[in-house]
């Protein structure tokens, strides 16, 4: 008995999601191969891109790999730690958002981990895989500035990918209504941050990648580790702010969060 009362409340939730979805061994094993696999459509996608041009953007195939690379590890990051806090509007609308707030816990800390998916681990370990080649096969031009940014490019991306997954499911405290378009900054937000921004029009360009800051996810990253310069203009000393962006990014999404939760009304209300 003591032994199961030793950890925090957040970590008795995560060992019982993993219990609970890891007893039908079968099962788990299926749903862990095939969100695996699912990763390599990235990889896949890329190979059909160059079978038919001998660039993209005006970036080679192992440059593009560098930043499909970095992607490919953050995204699966995010959505692991708090991809789970989409299901809010769920939480919502069935009025189980308030039994949450009853718990002297984090309203947004429990939402993460009482539908924690362990079989998501294996996108992580896949996309760690490919951005380790896309490291040794890109003409990266190593140096102590590039091995910081090698190791920072894709957490920081991970902490953008999670603060918008949180901004958006925020939303629902308003607008319960929201997949779709979460799903459009989120998942399309991750398909955007992995290819060069310069084979997007303008004024999408300057909306995803630079107005909501998708191109400090890979690309920007990915230019400062192959010594290039932004073909679109793009100041040198941008490349090495991802981590600062995915900083600020974070900041809002918690200030927006808390904004909805002191703005929620229970369903019995």
């Amino acid at each position: 008995m003591q032994g199961e009362r030793r950890g925090s409340p957040y970590s008795r939730l995560l060992v019982a999601q993993i219990r609970s979805q890891t007893q039908y061994r079968f099962s788990f094993a299926i749903d862990l191969f095939f969100s695996t696999v699912l990763t390599s459509l990235d990889l896949v996608t890329v190979w059909v891109l160059f079978s038919v041009n001998d660039s993209l953007g005006g970036f080679g195939g192992r440059d593009v790999l560098l930043m499909v690379g970095i992607a490919a590890l953050a995204f699966p990051v995010a959505d692991l730690v708090v991809g789970n806090v989409e299901r809010l509007r769920v939480f919502v609308r069935s009025g189980l958002f308030d039994a949450v707030l009853l718990r002297p816990l984090s309203p947004l800390l429990q939402l993460v981990a009482m539908d924690f998916a362990p079989r998501r681990v294996g996108r992580v370990v896949q996309g760690t895989a490919i951005y380790v080649v896309a490291l040794l096969t890109a003409p990266v031009e190593w140096s102590p500035a590039v091995w910081v940014i090698v190791v920072l490019a894709p957490l920081a991306g991970a902490l953008f990918f999670g603060a918008v997954f949180v901004f958006f499911a925020t939303v629902a405290f308003w607008w319960i209504d929201t997949g779709e378009i979460a799903n459009a900054f989120t998942y399309g937000g991750k398909d955007v941050s992995a290819y060069p921004m310069t084979v997007f029009g303008g004024w999408f360009r300057r909306f995803f990648a630079y107005g909501l800051g998708f191109a400090f996810v890979s690309y920007l990253p990915a230019l400062a580790m192959l010594g290039r310069s932004d073909p679109l203009g793009v100041p040198d000393w941008l490349r090495w702010c991802s981590p600062l962006t995915a900083l600020s990014v974070a900041v809002l999404a918690a200030l927006f969060w808390r904004t909805g939760v002191r703005h929620y009304r229970s369903t019995g209300s």
